[in-house]
């Protein structure tokens, strides 16, 4: 496998964490997206979308973070990323797609870029935006964690004890979230997941800091 990926970017770093929680072995290669690597032709020839992550198998490139981790749930089982049951998969399909559907596409660099460069947006209002939105859906994550302890238990990580599809997507929204100095007070169901899932082996492997890619 060839994981094409940028070490901030948050969809890569959902794939990087599912590899490393299932122990799968990859070759990193590295588009850097400030420097516009995406839009040049020898990568374009490998993603349609010209968007990272993309993951290379046999010569099938699949795109999307969320269908690249369904790939590796079908193919490579264990450990499960999605619970056996159809409800309880659901709801954790529901908690991760609120953070890959709603909160990221509108706060990522393509659109923090047509703010600043295009709509000619100050870096304070382009900020002001990304922790307005980053903080609202963050807010849902936190109300959807109540209603699955109300209705499950406690809980370590978002779902339970163990790394799901949810802390996949989770963690990489957060750890960008800080980066921008979103508000993230009174969430503590989320931040309590966010830390738990931070302290796992397999994250700190698949972390930024730690891609060939990262820049000091």
């Amino acid at each position: 496998m060839k994981l094409y990926s940028y070490f901030r970017s948050s969809a890569s770093y959902r794939v990087r964490i599912a590899l490393a929680l299932k122990g799968i072995a990859y070759e990193y290669v590295p588009i850097h997206l400030v420097k516009g690597e995406q839009r040049g032709e020898a990568f374009a020839a490998v993603s349609a979308d010209r968007l990272v992550p993309v993951l290379e198998v046999g010569g099938v490139a699949l795109s999307q973070s969320l269908a690249i981790i369904d790939y590796l749930e079908e193919t490579h089982p264990e450990p499960r990323l999605l619970p056996r049951e159809p409800l309880a998969r659901a709801q954790v399909r529901a908690l991760a797609q609120t953070i890959a559907c709603e909160v990221h596409p509108i706060n990522n660099l393509r659109v923090l870029k047509y703010l600043s460069q295009e709509l000619k947006v100050d870096d304070g209002a382009k900020n002001a935006w990304y922790r307005h939105w980053c903080r609202s859906g963050l807010e849902a994550v936190e109300r959807q964690l109540s209603q699955l302890r109300a209705a499950h238990g406690p809980a370590a990580l978002c779902f339970g004890d163990s790394p799901t599809l949810a802390d996949c997507c989770l963690v990489p929204q957060i750890f960008n979230a800080q980066r921008f100095a979103v508000d993230v007070s009174g969430l503590p169901l989320t931040m309590a997941a966010y830390e738990a899932g931070m302290a796992l082996p397999a994250v700190q492997q698949a972390q930024p800091s730690a891609c060939p890619d990262a820049e000091g």
